[in-house]
């Protein structure tokens, strides 16, 4: 049997040829079952930030059908109701309707939460940490990217990406499509030359919808309607739309799939176009060097974009559990600019945990606006200043 391959771009080492390629990056609606469950796991550790911007809090939801599980660590000054918590949560997004088995009001929830191990606090802890700082909060490494190719210094296929599924959200919480829900997905193709995009070419929408209204309704409003608003001088009439290719998507979110936080950590970030260290966001406290450092090196690389350092710039740091100074710092301009002069920049910044806690003022309730469409490229947030 012959297989036919879609054209596939590739990278040639030749100073004549054109470097050609596609590159699609998805984006998850705040319904989805994973960031039902990273936004639940960030309400909480903004509600105890809020009381107590002391608190460690490392915790994490799994939603299944009927039924909400909390587990994790958290240690604090405060106790608070994380019922309460977790069934707002599921109200601002729009899981209101009882006839379902996901539903604000008629969900169960069980809390398996306990303290943060004394093991890791005394080498968290400055009055404990043998340094006498504060050390990072785990091990690990983490990435930041920024690039010139949009004014948000951000990938174009991840933030049209976004778009779209941003965009259905607030049509259907404005009322204007009483059929959205609010479980959808979203995938854009863009095609590069030379590394810089020059047209959207694909792109694909799964949106959950009620069951009075037809494909191609939906269709038309995605192409129509959807595509054209959010898109802007990107879209064209020469775009191939694939919108919900099973034929329909009633049966959706947590009440036909599993969600479990953590799970979206590249649509969370550059849609795949930049490294990933592997940790996720949502739920972690500050002290927790996976968020933290992961918006710190974000920050550092977009000044050497914004200084005309380099169009493109990557920064790497790497961590030992309770030891402040990272054990290494790497940048890559990707050949886009002065790599010494990056390089240079890169070492005026302190990657201490406490230094970027101070820095970015992250001791605050600022995480639930991070959970959906992104953790980087919008504006509000102290990293992307």
């Amino acid at each position: 049997m012959t297989i036919t391959l879609p054209k596939i771009g590739s990278v040639s080492t030749e100073p004549s040829r054109k470097t050609i390629y596609h590159f699609s990056s998805e984006s998850v609606s705040e319904g989805h079952p994973d960031k039902v469950c990273d936004y639940i796991s960030d309400s909480i550790l903004d509600s105890y930030l809020a009381a107590d911007p002391n608190s460690r809090v490392a915790c994490e939801t799994l939603c299944k059908h009927d039924t909400v599980v909390l587990g994790g660590e958290i240690t604090s000054n405060t106790d608070l109701d994380h019922e309460q918590i977790a069934r707002q949560a599921i109200r601002e997004i729009g899981y209101t309707d009882r006839s379902v088995a996901f539903s604000a009001d008629s969900v169960r929830l069980f809390a398996i939460l306990t303290k943060q191990s004394p093991d890791i606090a005394q080498g968290v802890d400055k009055k404990t940490n043998t340094a006498g700082e504060q050390g990072a909060g785990d091990q690990g490494i983490m990435f930041g990217y920024a690039t010139a190719e949009t004014s948000e210094l951000m990938p174009l296929p991840i933030l049209l990406a976004h778009q779209l599924t941003r965009g259905m959200a607030q049509d259907r919480k404005d009322g204007k499509y009483n059929w959205l829900r609010p479980d959808s997905k979203s995938q854009v193709c863009v095609f590069y030359e030379d590394n810089q995009p020059t047209s959207v070419t694909d792109v694909l929408v799964s949106t959950q919808h009620s069951p009075d209204v037809s494909q191609e309704d939906i269709a038309q409003y995605v192409r129509d309607t959807l595509a054209p608003r959010v898109f802007g001088k990107w879209f064209h009439d020469g775009i191939r739309f694939h919108v919900n290719p099973t034929g329909s998507f009633v049966h959706g979110g947590p009440s036909a799939d599993c969600g479990v936080t953590g799970r979206k950590i590249i649509a969370d970030t550059y849609g795949g176009a930049a490294h990933h260290g592997g940790g996720s966001f949502s739920g972690k406290d500050p002290s927790k060097v996976d968020r933290s450092a992961a918006y710190f090196c974000r920050y550092v690389a977009r000044q050497i974009v914004k200084a005309g350092i380099a169009s493109r710039a990557e920064l790497q740091v790497a961590y030992a559990i309770g030891i402040a100074k990272p054990f290494s710092v790497r940048v890559n301009t990707f050949g886009t600019g002065d790599e010494e002069a990056a390089a240079d920049l890169v070492r005026t910044f302190d990657f201490r945990p406490a230094a970027i806690i101070e820095r970015l003022d992250l001791l605050r309730p600022i995480y639930r606006q991070t959970t959906n469409y992104g953790h980087f490229g919008k504006p509000g947030l102290p990293w992307e200043s």
